[in-house]
C-alpha cells in the first residue's frame, strides 16, 4: 500500500464515517430521550434517497402514501386518547399536529413531480417528504408504551424495521436507484491528491450539523430540557418537562436527520429498498462505543467505523462487515468491565 491508496481510502472512511456520525447522533439521541434503540433510522434514510430517485425521475414517490396512512392512524389514536381522558379542547390541536401537518410535505412534492429540475428543491422535498414518519410511527407504536422495558422496545422498534423493509419493496421494488450527483467539483489539495466535491459536501454537512446540535443542546432552553430528559425523566417532569413533547421533539429531529442521511448517500451509492438496515447497524456500532450517551464519543465511534470500514475492504472485502461488527467485542468488554451493572430503570410517570 502506497501513500495515495493511504489517501483514498482514508477520505472514503471519513466520508462514510460521516454519514455514521450523523446516524449515531440520532441513534443516540433518541435513546438517551427515550430508552428506545431505533432500529429503522436508516430505514427512514433509505426512504428519503429513493424518494428523491423518484422526484428525480418525474414520478410520485410511494412515500407520499405512506405518510398519509401513517398521519390517518396516528390523529386517529391521539383522538382516541384525548377521547378517554376527556381532554376534548386538545381535539384541534392534535388535528393540526398530526392531521394537517404531516400533509403540507405531501402535497409540496406531489406539487413538483414533473414540474421542476432544480435539485435543491427536490432535495428539499424528499427530505421534508420523510420527515413526519419516525414522530407518527413512534406516535402509533411507541408512545403508547412508552413505560415498557427497553427489551420491549427493542422488540416493537424491529417490528417497525421490518415492516418498513417489506414497505420499501412495495414501493420500490427490488431495484436499486442512484440520483444525480450534487456537484462534479473536484478540489485540488496538495502533489496530485484531490478532494471529491460530493464528499467534502457530506463531510462539512456532518460538521456543520455536528456544530449546530452542540448549540442547541447547550445553549438553547429546548436543548437543556432534552438533556434534562435523558438524565432524569422523572426529576424533568417535576420541574414540567414533559416527556411526551420531548420524546416527539427527538422523534422529528431524528427523521430530518435520517432524510439528510438519505440524500448525501444517494448519489455515491446504490440504494435498494433494505439498504437502511445496514447503514443502521453501521452507526449503532459507532453508537455504542459512545456508551449511547456520549455524543462525542459517538463522534470517534463513528469516525472509526467509517475509516475501519474502508482499510478492511482493500486488505479482504469479503470480511469487511466482520471487522466492522468485531469492533463491538473488545468495547463491550471494556465497558462491561469498567461500568457498573444497574438494573433496568423504568422512570416515566403515566399521562
Amino acid at each position: 500500500m502506497d501513500w495515495e491508496v493511504a489517501y483514498m481510502l482514508t477520505v472514503d472512511g471519513l466520508s462514510n464515517g460521516a454519514v455514521y456520525l450523523l446516524a449515531g447522533i440520532g441513534l443516540v439521541m433518541v435513546f438517551s430521550v427515550t430508552r428506545v434503540i431505533f432500529v429503522p433510522f436508516g430505514d427512514v434514510a433509505a426512504f428519503a434517497a429513493l424518494s428523491l430517485a423518484s422526484l428525480q425521475a418525474g414520478v410520485a414517490p410511494p412515500t407520499i402514501g405512506l405518510v398519509i396512512v401513517l398521519a390517518v392512524v396516528a390523529l386517529a389514536v391521539e383522538v382516541v386518547s384525548l377521547a378517554r381522558r376527556h381532554a376534548w379542547r386538545h381535539v384541534p390541536r392534535a388535528i393540526v399536529c398530526w392531521g394537517v401537518a404531516p400533509l403540507v410535505p405531501c402535497l409540496l412534492a406531489w406539487s413538483i413531480v414533473g414540474r421542476t429540475d432544480s435539485m435543491l428543491i427536490q432535495i428539499a422535498a424528499a427530505v421534508l417528504l420523510v420527515t413526519p414518519i419516525i414522530p407518527l410511527i413512534a406516535r402509533i407504536a411507541l408512545q403508547p408504551i412508552a413505560d415498557a422495558s427497553s427489551l420491549i422496545l427493542l422488540i416493537v422498534s424491529l417490528s417497525i424495521h421490518f415492516l418498513f423493509v417489506g414497505l420499501g419493496l412495495l414501493f420500490f421494488g427490488p431495484e436499486g436507484f442512484r440520483t444525480e450527483s450534487f456537484t462534479d467539483l473536484d478540489i485540488a489539495l496538495f502533489g496530485n491528491f484531490t478532494l471529491s466535491g460530493q464528499v467534502a459536501l457530506t463531510i462539512a454537512v456532518a460538521i456543520v450539523l455536528s456544530i449546530m446540535f452542540y448549540l442547541f443542546f447547550e445553549f438553547t432552553l429546548t436543548g437543556k430540557a432534552l438533556r434534562a430528559t435523558s438524565v432524569n425523566r422523572v426529576g424533568a417532569r417535576i420541574v414540567g418537562i414533559r416527556p411526551v413533547k420531548t420524546a416527539t421533539l427527538v422523534y422529528l429531529f431524528a427523521s430530518v436527520l435520517a432524510g439528510m442521511i438519505g440524500v448525501l448517500i444517494s448519489p455515491v451509492n446504490t440504494i435498494y429498498y433494505d439498504s437502511g438496515f445496514m447503514l443502521g447497524l453501521k452507526a449503532f456500532v459507532g453508537a455504542i462505543i459512545g456508551g449511547m450517551v456520549s455524543y462525542p464519543l459517538t463522534m470517534i465511534g463513528s469516525l472509526a467505523v467509517g475509516i475501519v470500514e474502508s482499510f478492511s475492504s482493500f486488505w479482504n472485502g469479503a470480511l469487511k462487515e466482520v471487522i466492522v461488527f468485531g469492533l463491538l467485542i473488545p468495547v463491550l468488554m471494556v465497558r462491561s468491565l469498567l461500568t457498573a451493572h444497574d438494573e433496568d430503570n423504568n422512570e416515566e410517570i403515566d399521562e
